[in-house]
């Protein structure tokens, strides 16, 4: 005898089976990150759980990925937070985000940061890089997305930061889909053109290209 479904009325379990799985992925797409497929999703779940299971038994990790955090925003918070409190005399309010782009690749750091954090994984929309001398340069043709090296994000007192007109201030978004809900912060970018070339390009940073 055909088993019977009793949250669906009576119905048959084999056709409640689709209605109920459906009804799952509905339910997680509320909750979760924002994914193209299911199998791109389930292979970040892996790479999350990765990332987190390492901080929690082998210790802090030298480098961060950034698209592996829910709330990269809280991510960078938390480092403002950790380098105020490192700094006697230091308020939150008057402490703000700086970077320097390093020539590293994730496999290639060996150690942290002795202030701030090593983040990976962020990818160039609009520009390209150049490695050796660690500055935004002209795309290559038909490469829409290039991943660049090792950033150093830390946090520098308002008091003590030199503004550098020279650099592209780029902003960080966790997808392409670039709106307020998906940005994150803004990293300041070196190059050989006035900032205003790489606005009106509308170069950005994404955490994930798909």
């Amino acid at each position: 005898m055909t088993p019977k479904c009793p949250r669906s009325g009576g119905r048959y379990a084999e056709l409640c089976v689709p209605l109920c799985v459906a009804c799952h992925v509905f339910v997680l797409a509320q909750i979760s990150w924002d994914s193209s497929t299911i199998g791109f999703w389930y292979t970040e779940l892996l790479e999350r759980d990765t990332q987190f299971r390492s901080w929690v038994f082998e210790g802090r990790p030298s480098c961060f990925w950034m698209t592996g955090f829910f709330n990269p925003q809280g991510f960078v918070t938390a480092m403002r937070q950790e380098v105020t409190r490192a700094h006697k005399g230091w308020a939150l309010d008057s402490v703000i985000v700086h970077n320097e782009m390093t020539k590293m690749m994730r496999e290639e750091v060996t150690s942290p940061p002795a202030e701030g954090v090593y983040v990976y994984g962020l990818y160039l929309d609009g520009g390209g890089w150049d490695k050796r001398n660690s500055r935004l340069i002209e795309p290559t043709p038909k490469v829409l997305f290039v991943q660049i090296p090792v950033v150093h994000i830390f946090a520098v007192n308002l008091k003590d930061y030199v503004n550098d007109p020279k650099l592209y201030i780029c902003p960080v978004y966790k997808k392409p889909r670039r709106t307020d809900l998906t940005y994150i912060t803004a990293l300041g970018l070196r190059s050989n053109h006035h900032p205003d070339h790489w606005t009106l390009r509308g170069v950005a940073l994404l955490c994930d290209t798909k």
